[in-house]
């Protein structure tokens, strides 16, 4: 769950974000984000803020429900790495509602990327885990 300080919550700010901002689109998703200068963020009050937009088109209330929260999961793990002051809108599109959360997040970090908000590097989150050599035995679990 986004912190309170971190949710973009009235329609005036989602319409600034989405009519001043740039937007990067992809397949499942388009981020919409809206940078201040760094020294008029300086104060507490400019912390980095989301919102998300999953509308009917994208399922039932059980399918949105699940999209928006994988979104703001995905989200909440970035925060940190945007720069103080930003404000983004992440609008879901329609075959979000069939992507896994790894799909999602591909997405939503090349948005970043092309808006200039993420570095290449991976998010902290995301831990690249060994992979067994092409040679090696295959390991079928037996503990004994």
């Amino acid at each position: 769950m986004l912190p309170a300080a971190a949710r973009l919550r009235r329609s005036e700010d989602f319409r600034v974000v989405l009519r001043r901002g740039s937007k990067a689109g992809r397949r499942r998703l388009v981020v919409h984000a809206l940078t201040t200068d760094p020294s008029m963020a300086a104060d507490a009050s400019s912390a980095t803020r989301a919102g998300f937009v999953v509308s009917k088109a994208v399922g039932n209330s059980v399918v949105r429900h699940r999209v928006s929260r994988r979104l703001r999961h995905l989200v909440s793990a970035r925060l940190g790495t945007l720069p103080a002051g930003s404000a983004l809108v992440v609008r879901a599109l329609p075959p979000s509602a069939t992507a896994s959360s790894a799909e999602l997040g591909a997405d939503l970090d090349a948005a970043l990327r092309r808006l200039g908000l993420l570095s290449s590097r991976r998010p902290a989150g995301d831990v690249l885990r060994p992979t067994r050599p092409a040679d090696a035995a295959p390991d079928h679990g037996s503990a004994v």
